[in-house]
């Protein structure tokens, strides 16, 4: 009865609480998600996914929240099959532009186009009839006929270039030639001096968002590219060694060969060991009489014990088979086995105290001696 009241009493509180764990699963994943949709994501200049001071995500977040459907090229190949007759391409961040082919490409694409801060190389190739008249930093009245910027008013560009147009076609130059627009037989073609004023920062200062956001978004349809590096395909006609000048590998020649001379003025030839006379020979017994007499006149009788012991110890261990670490029981049985003599009597010649008088000591080294013969002799 009681197993029974247990098991419905465990069902109902597993009823209650299922649902508040269901709540807390939900929670936490639409929690993470919204953390994961909402993190910084850093990226370079005009980045379109870039949240970045110098990245564009807040412009082309603005586009499409107006309508505007922005289609974000992550190389050449997807811009040339976005780009229609009745679309806009933005090109920005063009110093990885640097292939004529790429250029080509671009040039022959049917849309419109706005260039960002364009290189001289990307200017040259998109908008041949531009040229650069100098820089102004400035923030300034539109001034000309252009309504995207007749709209947006008052701007703050910060430093910019500014151009002309050098050619015999429309053209419409706004904010003291910062901003210039001109239109061929095929298309119209936008040249804007700085990105500063479309990035995410940039937005912020006065006028900036409706001028960026009414140039990007003259047609329904933005392909928005920024290179970040350049095409995985393209490959650089200049190497390592075009990079250096021809005198510079001269000089390293030179040091080279200056080295080699060097070292043969300084290399001495190897030849056959030769024996030289020493002009001192001094016999063993002379070294060891000089030790004795050392520890006799500071009455050192330990420390010649202890020079003895250890001597006679690193010659009968390998004879006796014992480690180096063996310890002072081991070592008298086997010395006393070996030659025949009493345990204690070996540990006390071998380990004992440190002998009292000269004589002992004398004592000592001969029973050391009897010792380690007797151990060669068994």
């Amino acid at each position: 009865m009681s197993g029974s009241v247990v098991g419905t009493t465990i069902r109902q509180r597993w009823r209650t609480a299922r649902w508040v764990v269901l709540a807390l699963i939900v929670i936490t994943l639409v929690g993470a998600l919204s953390v994961y949709l909402t993190a910084p994501r850093d990226g370079g200049r005009m980045d379109a996914d870039a949240t970045s001071a110098d990245g564009a995500r807040a412009l082309v977040s603005l586009l499409r929240d107006y309508g505007v459907d922005v289609t974000v090229a992550d190389s050449l190949e997807d811009v040339e099959k976005a780009a229609t007759a009745d679309s806009l391409v933005v090109i920005a961040q063009t110093f990885y532009l640097v292939d004529d082919e790429q250029l080509q490409r671009l040039a022959a694409l049917p849309a419109d186009l706005l260039l960002v801060e364009p290189v001289a190389k990307t200017r040259e190739a998109l908008a041949p009839e531009v040229s650069v008249a100098g820089t102004a930093t400035f923030g300034a009245q539109p001034d000309c006929d252009m309504r995207e910027a007749n709209r947006a008013g008052e701007v703050q560009l910060g430093a910019s270039d500014t151009y002309e147009v050098t050619a015999e076609v429309p053209v419409t130059s706004c904010y003291e030639g910062a901003v210039v627009r001109y239109t061929d037989d095929r298309r119209t073609v936008t040249v804007v001096g700085t990105a500063d004023f479309m990035t995410n920062s940039g937005l912020l200062k006065q006028g900036n968002a409706a001028l960026a956001m009414n140039l990007a978004g003259t047609r329904p349809h933005v392909v928005w590219y920024a290179p970040q590096r350049e095409e995985a395909g393209f490959e650089g006609t200049a190497t390592l060694s075009d990079l250096i000048p021809d005198r510079a590998i001269w000089i390293v020649w030179q040091l080279v060969l200056a080295v080699l001379l060097f070292a043969i003025w300084k290399g001495r030839r190897l030849g056959p060991l030769v024996a030289e006379r020493l002009p001192v020979v001094v016999r063993a017994s002379e070294t060891v009489e000089g030790r004795g007499r050392l520890y006799r006149s500071h009455r050192a009788r330990d420390r010649a014990a202890d020079a003895l012991r250890t001597a006679t110890l690193q010659r009968l261990l390998p004879r006796l088979g014992l480690a180096p670490n063996a310890q002072p029981p081991a070592v008298a049985q086997a010395v006393a086995e070996r030659a025949g003599r009493d345990p204690a009597a070996v540990g006390h010649i071998l380990f004992g105290p440190p002998p009292a008088t000269d004589s002992d000591l004398v004592n000592l080294a001969h029973e050391l001696d009897n010792i380690e013969r007797q151990v060669a002799q068994s």
